[in-house]
């Protein structure tokens, strides 16, 4: 049975480091208490409205993916089985479980790390204007949402709350970061997100692009936060996935999509969404949690 949706959480005794757009996060000293609610955002608008179980499925694709490229990179995750959490969190534990993570705390890399293996999204305004993505040129005439010749790495900056993040090249991370580490990250996104789209394809979804984020912990690199799910990539049905136009998905660009054709923009108020609009979002993101996993929310 479904829990009532969860727009934020409150832990009395556990210090709260942020509310993101989804997640809460708390401080546990060493480590970190990572929890992921039912809010949903689009254009970087928190909605009025939660989408149940969302968080719920959130952590699970999270937990999956860590778990399935370990061998790639190191990652964050200490446990999701919240018995063996810290003594501090088991009063808040039929809260934390299914929704929660506990993990290392790094020092964040500045970037987000986003890697484009086809063409859609800002991705594919960039080529429009300039015949290439951040800088890295592409043949001429693809269509929109074409496979790219081979999968790009287009990192971005992190934008502060209400600002948008902006595309950098990878020589202008290189700067920032030096050389060394910004070859460590971008070869640890590539492998990732070709082992990722390998095995999701074998399941009937195209990984068209996604987004990591990486720290540091005694200087080695981590692969943390949130891994390949429908709020940090787009999944498209392969069995329906077609060129020439923005394709059904089983991410949030429904809710884009629906959100641009009610008329509303981001210089609106935050908009409360329509009971059909919240549950065609939930069932997209329970399906591709359901095929990729081949499990459910339990």
């Amino acid at each position: 049975m479904s829990e009532g949706p969860v727009l934020e959480t409150h832990f009395p005794g556990l210090q709260l480091l942020s509310r993101g757009k989804v997640r809460d996060v708390y401080d546990l000293g060493d480590s970190l208490l990572i929890v992921a609610t039912d809010r949903i955002s689009a254009f970087d608008v928190v909605m009025l409205t939660p989408v149940p179980d969302k968080g719920r499925i959130l952590t699970r694709l999270s937990e999956f993916w860590l778990d399935f490229v370990k061998d790639v990179v190191e990652t964050h995750m200490i446990a999701t089985d919240v018995g063996k959490y810290p003594p501090v969190c088991q009063p808040f534990a039929a809260q934390l479980a299914g929704r929660s993570m506990w993990v290392r705390k790094a020092q964040m890399l500045p970037f987000e790390c986003i890697v484009r293996g086809y063409l859609a999204g800002s991705g594919w305004k960039d080529y429009r204007r300039t015949g290439s993505i951040c800088g890295i040129p592409l043949p001429a005439g693809l269509q929109e949402a074409e496979k790219l010749p081979e999968p790009i790495f287009t990192p971005s900056t992190k934008a502060e709350r209400g600002e948008h993040d902006q595309n950098v090249t990878f020589e202008e991370m290189e700067r920032q970061i030096g050389k060394e580490l910004a070859g460590q990250v971008k070869a640890a996104s590539l492998k990732v997100y070709k082992k990722a789209a390998e095995y999701a394809r074998e399941r009937g979804i195209i990984v068209a692009d996604t987004k990591f984020e990486f720290g540091l912990v005694d200087g080695r690199l981590l692969l943390v936060d949130e891994v390949l799910t429908p709020d940090s990539s787009r999944f498209w049905p392969a069995d329906r996935y077609k060129i020439g136009c923005s394709p059904e998905s089983f991410d949030k660009q429904y809710l884009r999509d629906y959100l641009i054709h009610s008329g509303w923009t981001v210089a609106d108020s935050a908009p409360s969404l329509p009971p059909d609009v919240v549950e065609n979002t939930r069932s997209r993101y329970l399906e591709a949690l359901e095929r990729i996993s081949g499990h459910g929310i339990g």
